[in-house]
């Protein structure tokens, strides 16, 4: 269980060398074992700027992530610390450090692009940690969120346009937190105090224009309001003296500005309570093995050289819990089976009976560990193999049920097969002498329990075995005439016709029922398919609705701000959102 994970300090989730971005096999396993859904909380920011102590903060410890105490940027790559969630029990937290923005030492931004675009594609909850006010300056430096198309691509279809592409980012995207360090000033208007939370939003005010430089003004505005519809700000008094600020995770809380100390618990309560599970494009819950395979198909795309795609990623984790859901169906009916069913059966109708809903719970279990399952390609494969393990196991029915019979049989008749090889009949009247002990021991071993489904076919195998033998006792049997020999050979044969015809209509019966049931089978996952994918309309309408709701806020801002062509640009959005419709085809 994810609670029971002990992880005493951060280890690297992904390793930046040499401008390369590498998945850490530690912390990949460590994701692997995590089951609980997770809370993904990822923090962005320039070096030296504190982000390592409000991460320590959230984990619920003095020092873990690396502070440092110099100018000299600290953390690498991507670092991960997964702690039990302080207040949901039922999900795990996973905190995510990254490297220092504009790190002189890099030379290069390219790399602080990816890191940026990574931790926004892993979070839940994002966050961006700035010195000072917000400004021209702090937007200008803030250039990633308007690189984000350039860098992520939300549908595989090179058709796709940027209208598309806005809209499913929402979907996919966290909640955005700016967290202002070092806050000097009073939050304010005209005199009137204002929220930290006012205060972003009056910071991401467009001004009207269409020369080069309003645009360049309202370009990463537009960007976190179209990407981030949902979004907060804290604003962070400095937190000691100039002299104890190299020693922050080792100074004690009485040495802290008390509004610091304040405002740290405001925002570390807000992280718990507000940040939600990660969640993909129609409700996908991500657990630990989830979020490692999204590392991994991310960092592998760039390492490629290609654009992370978050459909394809969805859908490569989809093709492989997919495949897994698959075999867990199948182990679960095998197992369900073999602890329910007692071989052989008498009927295969009685076989059948206790197959179905095994068969029922099989595929429930697929569907509760499957998802986007195009074409139903999967449910399609699960279908064939529980139609082979029926197949085998009425197979094994029969072997089972002919191997008692033969047993018996062996048993019952074989002190007559050998009095017959003593010559026990070899005398006038042997032929009905013998033909009246053959018909009490049939008659005992149709009494015999237990035989299974074979026990008729595999009596009148035995007895077509043994034919010469009785013909030979017929025709030496000299107290009887040729004429009641001759009786005695057609009551025979028509005896062997109506064994005949009796076996090809119990042939021709099974047949039907085995087509009847692969029809209940197949009516079985429709059904389940069917409700399923109610439920994930409902998900899909949820979602969107939720979508168009964050929209239509940033449209009546942006028409209140007198901002037309902005705001309907939105509307097509919403309109294109609205238009979607979550798909509906049945095996």
């Amino acid at each position: 269980m994810a609670s029971e994970i002990n992880m005493p300090s951060p280890v690297c989730l992904i390793e930046n060398s040499h401008q390369e971005l590498v998945a850490n096999q530690e912390a990949l396993e460590i994701l692997s074992a995590i089951k609980k859904p997770v809370v993904v909380v990822a923090i962005v920011g320039f070096y030296r700027t504190g982000k390592s102590y409000l991460m320590n903060k959230l984990a619920g410890k003095q020092n873990g992530f690396s502070l440092g105490s110099t100018v000299q940027s600290h953390t690498k790559g991507i670092w991960m610390w997964c702690v039990p969630h302080p207040q949901k029990p039922e999900y795990t937290l996973v905190l995510l450090d990254t490297e220092g923005l504009e790190d002189i030492e890099k030379g290069d931004n390219q790399n602080d692009c990816w890191i940026f675009a990574l931790s926004v594609l892993l979070s839940s909850t994002f966050i961006y940690n700035s010195m000072g006010i917000i400004n021209q300056q702090a937007m200008d430096r803030l250039q990633y969120p308007s690189e984000l198309t350039d860098l992520i691509k939300a549908k595989s279809s090179p058709e796709q346009s940027d209208i598309d592409d806005s809209a499913n980012f929402v979907g996919f995207f966290p909640i955005f937190v700016w967290i202002l360090r070092d806050f000097c000033l009073d939050l304010e208007v005209n005199g009137n105090p204002i929220t930290p939370d006012e205060y972003l939003e009056s910071s991401l005010a467009l001004r009207k224009g269409t020369d080069e430089k309003t645009k360049h003004f309202n370009e990463p505005r537009l960007c976190i309001r179209k990407f981030f519809p949902k979004r907060k700000c804290f604003v962070f008094d400095r937190p000691a003296q100039k002299k104890d600020l190299s020693k922050l995770e080792t100074l004690r809380e009485e040495y802290l500005s008390g509004e610091f100390v304040e405002q740290v618990a405001e925002f570390t309560s807000y992280i718990f309570s507000s940040s939600d599970v990660k969640t993909l494009s129609g409700g996908i819950k991500v657990n630990g093995p989830r979020l490692q395979n999204l590392v991994l198909t991310y960092v592998n795309a760039i390492s490629s050289g290609k654009l992370p795609c978050m459909e394809n990623a969805v859908l490569a984790l989809a093709e492989t819990e997919n495949s897994a859901a698959v075999q867990k169906a199948i182990k679960h009916y095998e197992e369900q089976m073999n602890q329910k069913v007692q071989l052989p059966t008498e009927t295969l109708q009685e076989l059948l009976d206790l197959h179905r809903p095994i068969e029922s719970e099989a595929i429930e279990v697929f569907m509760k560990n499957s998802f986007k399952d195009v074409d139903q390609k999967f449910q399609k494969e699960l279908g064939d193999q529980l139609d082979a393990k029926l197949d085998a196991f009425v197979k094994k029915n029969i072997d089972m049920s002919s191997a008692r019979c033969s047993d018996l049989l062996k048993e019952i008749f074989g002190p007559l097969e050998e009095e017959v090889k003593q010559g026990t009949f070899s005398k006038p009247g042997g032929y009905y002498l013998c033909l009246q002990k053959k018909q009490e021991l049939e008659k005992k071993y149709n009494q015999a329990p237990g035989k299974g489904l074979q026990a008729a076919e595999m009596l009148k195998k035995y007895f077509e075995s043994k034919e010469d033998v009785a013909k030979t006792l017929l025709k030496t049997d000299q107290s009887l005439t040729e004429k009641e020999k001759k009786i005695e050979v057609e009551r025979i044969k028509a005896k062997a016709a109506k064994a005949a015809n009796r076996e090809l209509k119990e042939m021709q019966r099974k047949h039907m029922l085995m087509m009847e049931e692969k029809e209940k089978s197949y009516q079985e996952h429709v059904k389940q398919l069917t409700e399923k994918m109610q439920k994930e309309r409902e998900e899909m309408m949820a979602e969107q609705q939720r979508i168009m709701s964050l929209k239509l806020q940033e449209q009546e801002r942006l028409l209140k701000e007198g901002f037309q062509d902005e705001s309907r640009k939105l509307h097509e959005e919403i309109k294109k959102i609205k238009n979607d419709k979550p798909p509906c085809s049945i095996l």
